[in-house]
């Protein structure tokens, strides 16, 4: 919680403000801004629907155990987290956002939105996916 109170006060410590009369402008386009917003709240409201679900079902995983009876070890050994998986979703993460700003950096220079923009950004996606199966495959050796 602290890196993420951190990295919203350098983001609005970053931003412009004019404190000057008259015409105020702005280095950021508000339909930028907005929709910035808009993909920030659905992703966050998407990963809370996700966090959800997967303490749900694991809950009922658990005692789904406990109600058969399987030993302490086999229990164990079938709720036990990788550490490794755990780094590697931070990478997979890394690799996706990568993928989804280089896409959003390419719509924006072949200006206007259209039909090519959904290809670019699905191709970068794609990219970037193939990029961390790649890194997983290389780590593994």
């Amino acid at each position: 919680m602290k890196k993420i109170n951190i990295l919203a006060a350098l983001v609005l410590a970053t931003s412009p403000v004019f404190a000057q009369g008259g015409r105020q402008t702005s280095l950021y386009d508000p339909e930028v801004i907005r929709i910035v917003f808009t993909i920030a709240v659905v992703i966050i409201f998407m990963v809370f629907i996700l966090l959800v679900m997967k303490l749900y079902l694991g809950h009922r995983l658990k005692n789904k155990i406990m109600d058969k009876g399987l030993s302490e070890n086999i229990a164990a050994s079938i709720l036990q987290t990788n550490p490794q998986e755990d780094r590697n979703s931070n990478i997979k993460w890394f690799s996706l956002m990568a993928g989804l700003g280089a896409g959003l950096l390419v719509v924006y220079y072949t200006q206007p939105l259209g039909i090519h923009s959904l290809a670019i950004m699905s191709f970068s996606i794609s990219a970037s996916f193939l990029g961390y199966d790649l890194f997983t495959r290389y780590a593994k050796k």
